[in-house]
């Protein structure tokens, strides 16, 4: 894939506008999870290292277009400080006069920080519409020279801040951007068999086209969670290389032991394993026995394994195995989306 990167920008004494993704889980006033935004650091880092000046744009909720205070990225501010090793000065908006003025003093006396994190961009309409918000893109361009997108997340949406920036400033892929595509590529065109894709969570009709995907390209597709239950309930059919539960804990929360077993006995010769979604409702016992004996089940497999999306995050936070899966992906949507084969507007954006 011919991206535009980070590391072929002129971006000595640039103003960057850097897309970051902090929609993050935040619990009174604090971020749950930091791995969306550790995953920003090494290109902020090396932006510093051009002489940069930054700004960091991200949404967080949905604010739906107007000024909430519950949404403002102000509230995370310092964890998002923490996490990154950074200085930064909270800007109260994302376009217009505010921003011009901290770009010119960002790093003086009167603005000690090293990065400027600017307001929820969602707090603006234009920017879930960026072809009725031309104005708002014009806007969030205006105090910039150069565009980076860092965040894969959401780069399967067509939103001012992902796609329409890009349309007006040179944009670039920064260096988590390329490896999510690199891990997502590997997985998705050139997997070491026997691959194995295991698929959970919820919502059949999103996670149907994925299913439809690897049982084409992959070895055996296990099927858990709530997509399981809905698919046997509407009696889809499916090749022998889909394997649905064979029983289930109670109440259909779990997968059962006999179809614990079936599925690690698969697992066992896996070479590389992607797997997206809970195969129970893991955030309450006694229905994360199946998520957690897969997850032992995956990493002792030894196979190259790739993960993604929230749950995915907090399952692998809480079981401390952040690093004993060869790559964990930001995107949830994104992730699906991509392994699909749809469209991705933030990534088309950044191809020469």
């Amino acid at each position: 894939m011919n991206l535009r990167k980070i590391q072929d920008a002129n971006l000595k004494n640039k103003r960057v506008l850097f897309r970051a993704d902090f929609n993050v889980a935040v619990e009174n006033g604090k971020v749950k999870e930091s791995f969306k935004i550790k995953a920003a650091k090494k290109s902020i880092d090396y932006l510093l290292s051009q002489n940069a000046k930054v700004a960091l744009i991200s949404h967080l909720g949905r604010p739906e277009g107007k000024v909430d205070p519950e949404f403002s990225l102000g509230r995370i501010e310092n964890d998002i400080e923490k996490i990154l090793g950074v200085e930064l000065a909270f800007i109260p908006d994302c376009i217009g006069d505010k921003v011009k003025e901290a770009m010119e003093n960002i790093g003086k006396p009167s603005l000690p920080a090293d990065v400027l994190l600017l307001e929820n961009v969602r707090f603006y309409p234009g920017e879930e519409n960026p072809e009725s918000g031309g104005e708002f893109v014009k806007a969030l361009a205006e105090n910039f020279d150069v565009f980076i997108n860092d965040a894969f997340s959401v780069s399967h949406r067509d939103q001012a801040s992902v796609t329409g920036v890009a349309k007006i400033l040179p944009s670039f892929a920064g260096f988590w951007m390329q490896k999510e595509i690199e891990n997502l590529d590997k997985v998705k065109n050139n997997p070491v068999r026997p691959a194995v894709a295991i698929i959970g969570g919820a919502k059949i009709e999103t996670k149907l086209p994925l299913i439809k995907i690897f049982e084409k390209n992959y070895d055996y597709v296990l099927v858990g969670g709530k997509v399981a239950v809905e698919a046997m309930d509407q009696k889809m059919q499916f090749s022998e290389k889909v394997i649905l539960p064979v029983d289930f804990a109670q109440d259909k929360m779990d997968i059962g032991p006999e179809t614990i077993k079936k599925f690690k006995e698969v697992i066992k010769n896996a070479k590389t394993v992607v797997w997206n979604g809970p195969v129970g409702k893991f955030e309450e016992k006694p229905y994360d026995i199946g998520t957690n004996e897969i997850l032992v089940a995956v990493i002792e497999s030894g196979a190259f394994s790739l993960m993604g999306g929230g749950e995915s995050v907090e399952i692998l936070e809480e079981h401390k195995a952040m690093d004993k899966i060869s790559f964990v992906s930001t995107g949830g949507g994104a992730m699906l989306e991509y392994l699909s084969g749809a469209p991705m507007p933030g990534i088309d954006a950044l191809k020469d």
